[in-house]
């Protein structure tokens, strides 16, 4: 660049067949963007003034600029550019554009490419730099009471350069003076100094395949900058990134992206398995799939699941189904998950089938539901020899709403409590209803007499002869609903859906790996010399192991009583203090309980049913075992599901739930980045060092950015399959078929309300 004194004269004004009207850039593409608005927090309230493009391509695409040209001028941002004379020399039209989008930055506005002149050769030879409020601005809005904030004002600081017979480009004529004011401190606000780096667009990719919030990689971002001034984008310009990268994954269709990553999974693993119910018009309804790590841990804990449908989770309003088991320690394990358009008989008789076919027609011995008619209609059909529960959680919550209109409601809901908890048998809940209903005059209340007809799905005395792993509701799925609250939103597309999902049971596996893990190198320590707790703690996971020191401690509450004591069979009576009522309005009482005991094979059986419900022996049996001296109990109370010490099926299953590395070029990247960063902490004490691996990283970068344009890409396309069927459980006659997305539906219950809106408001729709 030089600086001749060439008489300033201006330049041709453009005209004829040659004019041309070159958009404002902001990137150096001629991207059209829109024009839009935003309060910067930092500082007063000033309104963020962005660039809008010029002439009729006033509303546009809001992007920032990714080229070169933009890094070039963040990265010498900070050096003092000298002011534009008449005169300077240039090689190019861009270094050109370079240099006084560095000194307007410097100055605290943004440029903006206008007017070009072509030659008769077809060349630019004139072209116009100006403040990017330049010109007059153009109202156009559906809605005039609501004008948009506008940035032009006919600013007239420029720039006019031309081409010299050499091909140079010339500084023709220079306005310096804006009729506006300046901010270089919010110059960044600008987006043609809003630019990504590589390493930022994988950062927020990567930690959007991970679930973590894009506010919250910005925010790690900026503390590593040491401040969101020293950041050259802004949040809005990170959330638009990852969306955009989104809508790139769903041009094919979300249904198709869906069937799409199913079919890779399938691939990778043959034992993962998925089905989509299509309309006749080959619209997605259902969806199915399970990885072959929850089929093969079906075998082994699949015998009681629980179910539920009260999750949102996708734009179609499409309910999450999962089925949800508890493994060895205690934890929500996921067996499998559907999406269904309808909460209706149909659509659960056909998710039903195909987990059944799914888990090689094993039925589960107990399954948990919500009180949903829909769901027993399938279950007594596809599942007939399953006992089904229903959650007593979801029941009586209701009870505000159905017995809040009578006076005496809080006795009611009191007496109601006690009858169904404190009743051990069938008898004495039958007693106790009776003397219920008659004592508040109940009997024309149709939701408790429906109840009533139904006893035998959800009073405990009715359900606690048949094992249920501890669930007594559905909120097993009510916890798998929350760990997929950090993943999955009401906005997630189907594609998104199954890669979350993966992200969230790949943490799920990872915490009971952990969890396996202080099983093999630790231990609880007995707090007795006894036998039969040493037993159970050389057996029993680590959970499972402190829940039968509850019930060994809960021994010191116990007194026993013989009733009949013989060679064979004796019975014992058990009593224990228990605590009722509310917290603050506690009450104690002591409560009978029958142990029946068989002295040839030290068998101990109680009217609390502890054992058969939750898999645990109860305080009442260690008595008799104290009692009768029993150092080890028979191997039927140490039950095989809460053992550590066995090596089970699921595993051993490889998993491949992240994709993210699976490209050559992220290998690389990754393995680069491992390999900076140990240099980084060798270096980072030694100012010399640091000075040597900084001066070869920066001659390695010259020679990298020399050779780019002789390397060309070698991504490999993808090449698309064009027979690829529909899952393991779909008819073959709708494998031609296209998929199409599914209907965006609205859930039963209370319909969504609209705030009411006043006249001006109602202009604008």
């Amino acid at each position: 660049m030089s600086s001749d004194s060439i008489p300033s004269t201006m330049p041709p004004q453009p005209s004829g067949d040659h004019e041309q009207e070159v958009e404002e850039v902001s990137s150096g593409d001629n991207e059209q963007e829109v024009e839009e608005v935003e309060e910067i927090t930092s500082g007063d309230n000033e309104q963020e003034v962005e660039e809008v493009s010029s002439g009729d391509n006033e509303h546009g695409c809001d992007e920032i600029c990714s080229n070169e040209d933009g890094k070039e001028a963040i990265e010498n941002s900070k050096q003092i550019v000298e002011k534009p004379k008449v005169g300077m020399i240039f090689d190019t039209q861009d270094e050109a554009y370079q240099y006084y989008s560095r000194y307007a930055q410097q100055m605290g506005f943004a440029v903006a490419r206008r007017n070009s002149r072509k030659g008769k050769d077809g060349n630019v030879k004139h072209v116009c730099f100006e403040c990017n409020r330049g010109g007059k601005a153009r109202v156009k809005t559906s809605n005039p009471v609501k004008p948009r904030p506008q940035t032009k004002c006919d600013c007239r600081a420029r720039l006019n350069l031309s081409t010299n017979p050499d091909g140079k480009w010339k500084i023709n004529r220079v306005a310096l003076e804006h009729n506006h004011e300046n901010s270089p401190g919010k110059a960044r606000f600008h987006k043609n100094y809003r630019v990504l780096d590589e390493h930022v667009k994988r950062k927020l990719l990567l930690n959007d395949k991970a679930g973590i919030k894009t506010y919250k990689t910005y925010d790690s971002l900026q503390i590593e900058a040491r401040g969101p001034e020293n950041l050259p984008y802004l949040p809005k310009d990170c959330r638009n990134y990852v969306d955009k990268e989104r809508h790139k994954l769903l041009v094919e269709g979300d249904a198709e992206a869906m069937h799409s990553y199913f079919m890779k999974m399938k691939a990778d693993n043959s034992d993962f398995f998925f089905a989509m119910d299509l309309d006749d018009e080959g619209r997605l309804v259902n969806v199915f799939c399970a990885d072959a790590r929850s089929r093969a841990a079906c075998k082994e804990f699949g015998d009681v699941v629980t179910f539920d449908t009260t999750y949102l989770v996708n734009r179609y309003n499409m309910p999450f189904a999962p089925f949800v088991g508890v493994n060895h320690h205690g934890q929500s394990i996921l067996l499998g998950c559907g999406l269904i358009s309808h909460e209706d008989t149909k659509s659960f008789l056909w998710l039903f089938k195909t987990w059944m076919t799914c888990m090689w027609e094993c039925a589960p011995k107990a399954i948990i539901t919500d009180q949903c008619m829909s769901m027993k209609n399938a279950i007594e059909e596809v599942f007939p020899n399953t006992r089904h529960r229903w959650c007593i959680w979801h029941i009586l919550k209701k009870v505000p709403e159905k017995l809040g209109k009578y006076d005496a409601y809080k006795s009611i809901s009191t007496s109601l409590h006690n009858a169904v908890y404190d009743s051990l048998t069938i008898k004495e809940f039958e007693d106790a209803w009776d003397v219920f209903i008659k004592k508040y005059q109940l009997q024309g209340n149709e939701w408790l007499h429906g109840l009533y007809l139904e006893r035998n799905r959800w009073v405990p005395a009715f359900v606690k002869d048949v094992f249920w792993a501890g669930m007594s509701s559905t909120q097993r799925n009510e916890s798998m609903n929350s760990y997929f609250d950090g993943y999955i939103n009401s906005k997630t597309t189907l594609k998104q859906f199954v890669e979350q999902y993966g992200n969230a049971l790949a943490k799920k596996v990872e915490n009971e790996k952990h969890e396996d893990t202080k099983d093999l190198h630790s231990y609880i320590p007995c707090i007795t010399a006894a036998e039969l707790e040493k037993q159970f703690q050389n057996a029993y996971t680590h959970a499972k192991f402190k829940e039968f020191h509850v019930e060994f401690f809960g021994k010191l509450n116990c007194s026993l009583k013989e009733r009949k004591v013989c060679d064979v069979w004796s019975e014992y009576e058990v009593q224990e203090d228990m605590t009722f009522g509310e917290v603050g309005e506690e009450w104690t009482k002591r409560v009978p309980f029958t142990v029946e005991f068989n002295g040839e094979t030290n068998e101990a059986n109680c009217n609390c049913r502890l054992f058969e419900f939750r898999g645990m022996v109860c305080r009442h049996q260690l008595m008799v075992f104290h009692e009768r001296r029993v150092q080890k109990v028979p191997e039927k109370y140490v039950l095989r599901r809460w053992r550590k010490n066995l090596k089970r099926a699921h595993t051993k299953i490889r998993i491949n739930y992240d994709n993210s590395s699976s490209t050559i070029e992220a290998r690389r990247h990754d393995n680069m980045c491992n390999l900076f960063n140990e240099v980084a902490d060798l270096v980072e004490d030694s100012q010399e060092k640091y000075d040597k691996v900084m001066g070869r990283l920066r001659e390695l970068k010259r020679e990298l950015i020399e050779c780019s344009d002789d390397c060309g890409s070698n991504k490999a396309s993808d090449t698309p399959n064009d027979s690829c069927p529909l899952g393991d459980g779909v008819l073959p006659s709708k494998e031609s078929r296209k998929i199409l997305d599914p209907v965006a539906l609205r859930r039963k219950g209370i319909p969504p309300t609209k705030r009411k809106q006043g006249f001006v408001e109602k202009l604008g729709e």
